[in-house]
């Protein structure tokens, strides 16, 4: 039972193949065996390679159950038409499309199987680009804000700046009226004049303006301060919107990128182990002598070929003889009198129908 699946997986006719021998029927179950095998491998790498973009297992085995019955088909039909010639030129020529064909097919079922054995080495280079995509991503929002918030900082430097200019004036007119008063400095007189006093009112007034400064001031500060909150607020607010688009950056497409980072060596045995299971069908049929169901495959189309040439050759003379015939018969009847009488009195009773139409037609135009 399985050796006759392996047989129809073959695409071999297994009327005739009943007829060889077993060794014959062996060669061919083989055959079978690995367009089979292939399939399955193509349906379990399109299935992983499907499930890393819909992430959706039911999907993923649908699709990937499609794709597998469609390289078994092309596989059948590459195998199954291949046909032992008399040269081995003739042989190569007509299988050189259908191994180019196994070759793409191999890539196609390779890599998602490369993908899924070097999925580990593959996660670390998808790490560190995300790593690198997550540092970028962050340097160029912060791009957005920076210049803002810097600008904002700068003001309130400014504004405390002079709120500290403002005070330092205000302490060097206290210790002056002070040193009056003491009479270390200025008249240099003990006690409290009229110099103290317009110095002490100079204080005061310079004073009150100090504190209006730093009530004026410190409502600006604050108000920049809530900006500068606001605005780093909104850039991790975006930060951390964004960061999900960089987690995600794992789907297929990626990963055959960092493939392409990993050393190339071990993914390419990889493609020569299913290049030769895509190919190894082909090159048997190939390298493998005429064998008894060649003759006989050959023997059935020649003679159904035979039958066709002799069938259109015999529907050829059939329309020739027949043109001859239809010529004579014509020709004869050609010189009968009977029937030149007769057309001629078909003739004469139109023309009278003619003429009786024309006149209805022309009286009652009038």
């Amino acid at each position: 039972m399985l050796k006759q699946f392996f047989i129809i997986c073959s695409g071999a006719d297994t009327d005739i193949l009943e007829t060889c021998s077993k060794g014959e029927q062996n060669k061919y179950a083989g055959i079978g065996a690995t367009v089979f095998f292939t399939a399955v491998m193509a349906f379990i790498a399109s299935g992983y390679a499907l499930y890393t973009v819909f992430d959706n297992l039911f999907a993923a085995i649908f699709f990937g159950l499609v794709w597998g019955l469609l390289i078994f088909n092309l596989d059948r039909f590459i195998v199954s038409t291949i046909k032992k010639r008399d040269r081995f030129s003739s042989e190569l020529l007509q299988a050189t499309p259908r191994i180019i064909l196994a070759v793409i097919i191999a890539i196609v079922i390779s890599k998602p199987l490369e993908l899924k054995i070097f999925e580990k080495e593959i996660d670390q280079v998808l790490l560190e680009q995300k790593n690198a995509l997550t540092l970028a991503n962050q340097s160029q929002i912060a791009e957005q804000y920076t210049p803002t918030i810097t600008a904002l900082q700068n003001e309130i430097t400014g504004l405390r700046k002079a709120i500290d200019t403002k005070e330092a004036e205000v302490n060097q007119l206290y210790n002056i009226y002070i040193a009056e008063a003491e009479g270390t400095a200025g008249t240099k007189r003990l006690g409290k004049g009229p110099v103290y006093k317009e110095k002490r009112e100079k204080h005061d007034a310079l004073l009150a303006e100090l504190q209006q400064l730093k009530t004026e001031n410190k409502a600006k500060i604050v108000a920049l301060e809530t900006q500068i909150v606001e605005l780093k607020g909104n850039y991790d607010t975006q930060v951390a919107s964004t960061q999900p688009v960089i987690n995600n950056f794992d789907g297929l497409m990626a990963r055959i990128n960092a493939l392409g980072k990993l050393p190339w060596l071990p993914s390419f045995f990889i493609f020569l182990l299913f290049l030769a299971i895509e190919t190894s069908p082909i090159i048997a049929k190939l390298l493998s002598p005429k064998s008894q169901y060649d003759y006989k495959l050959e023997d059935l189309e020649t003679a159904v070929k035979t039958n066709v040439l002799q069938n259109k050759n015999q529907r050829d003379i059939l329309i020739k003889t027949d043109h001859v015939i239809n010529d004579r018969i014509y020709k004869d009847i050609e010189s009968e009198d009977e029937l030149y009488t007769y057309k001629r009195k078909k003739a004469r009773e139109l023309m009278q129908l003619q003429a009786d139409a024309f006149y209805k037609h022309q009286k009652n135009a009038l």
